[in-house]
């Protein structure tokens, strides 16, 4: 007992000196605490809601209140015409669209049944699914109501008529697809950039390339073209399967695409370039940059879980997670056809998150390299 005791103290000594490590092993359990404990949630909340109101009666303010009131729908535009929907949804600024025919309170007053027609966003399956069961309850407590008092016997007063746009049979692959690209490229960008640099110090060949006629950006350059070379050729690889085996379409620009996907590989390469700079062996490179990388992008992109049934501090820490502008862009791009004039807030975010890690792992490589 007394040899194993010193064993552990020599042990001890060594895990305090490694304090990156030390610091991982303490937090990692707390991090993940956090954020499966608030991430995870399944019910879907303040989704984004247009109505278009044709009737203007109490009938049809009785039927808007109903999904405002739920907790469910948040109200964010009056449509006034089939313009307006088609802008909504192509930008995403409208989840759920509904159109509330003109006469609505004539045909409910003669005992009639009316069509309420619930248009939904379908490029995250998922969602548009559980959000139509909502809009469908909605409109089957509001039926119910008038049949209380109009004293009506039979079908529903009230029929919900929905309509899913961009993905009609609701199929996961056309959601999926995009979030495993987000995924699986910013996984491979990062680790493998990060552990090239830091295989380089454990080797000890750092000191002969700092001795070589070689500047620190063609270094750092040249370590990064391959694994931007291969990142691309595994996103599109992924995308032709995808379209070849399960139909997923292509609607958007290929050039588009092509600059997506980049601007999205730079900023993960620029990470692993700042994850080299801060680890000095490869199990921390290692672990630092899958922390970085694939929490973020699995549980804090929109991938599984909605963003708006995130707590506010959560929701907040999404705006640095690159891989939710991407997403969002991605599937603009492929489901919907969007152009740059609809996907460009995404794009300049992608930029800016892109400048600002390369940035900072420039200083601390150029710190270095002296």
């Amino acid at each position: 007992m007394r040899k194993a005791l010193s064993v552990g103290r020599k042990e001890v000594r060594q895990i305090l000196r490694d304090r990156r490590s030390l610091m991982l092993l303490l937090f990692v359990p707390a991090f993940f605490l956090l954020v499966y404990g608030y991430a995870l949630n399944w019910d879907i909340r303040h989704v984004h809601l247009a109505i278009e109101d044709r009737d203007r009666t109490a009938a049809s303010r009785s039927i808007v209140s109903a999904f405002v009131n739920s907790g469910y729908f948040d109200l964010v535009a009056d449509v006034r015409g089939p313009d307006d929907i088609t802008e909504l949804m192509n930008h995403g600024s409208a989840r759920a669209i509904v159109v509330i025919p003109n006469g609505l309170s004539r045909d409910l007053a003669a005992g009639q049944t009316v069509p309420v027609q619930v248009l939904l966003d379908g490029d995250n399956a998922n969602t548009a699914t559980t959000v139509m069961g909502y809009a469908l309850t909605i409109l089957q407590s509001e039926s119910a109501k008038y049949r209380m008092v109009t004293g009506t016997i039979g079908g529903p007063s009230v029929s919900a008529v929905p309509r899913v746009w961009y993905n009609p049979q609701l199929r996961s692959t056309l959601f999926l697809v995009p979030g495993l690209i987000a995924y699986i490229v910013m996984i491979t960008s990062v680790v493998s950039t990060s552990l090239s640099i830091v295989r380089e110090k454990e080797r000890g060949t750092m000191e002969q390339v700092r001795m070589a006629p070689l500047d620190a950006g063609s270094f750092v350059l040249g370590k990064s073209i391959p694994y931007y070379l291969i990142s691309l050729a595994s996103a599109l690889t992924i995308l032709f399967v995808a379209m070849l085996l399960f139909g997923l379409p292509m609607r958007g620009s290929w050039l588009v695409l092509l600059g997506t996907i980049s601007l999205y590989l730079i900023g993960a390469l620029g990470l692993g370039l700042l994850v080299s700079s801060i680890a000095d062996t490869q199990q921390v490179a290692f672990q630092v940059a899958v922390l970085a990388s694939f929490l973020p992008t699995l549980m804090l992109s929109g991938f599984i879980f909605p963003i708006a049934s995130m707590p506010p501090f959560l929701q907040g820490v999404t705006y640095i997670v690159p891989a939710r502008y991407f997403l969002i862009a991605l599937r603009g791009i492929v489901l919907k056809g969007a152009g740059l004039s609809i996907i460009w807030p995404q794009l300049l975010s992608l930029v800016a998150y892109s400048c600002v890690v390369l940035l900072l792992a420039s200083l601390r490589l150029r710190r270095q390299w002296r």
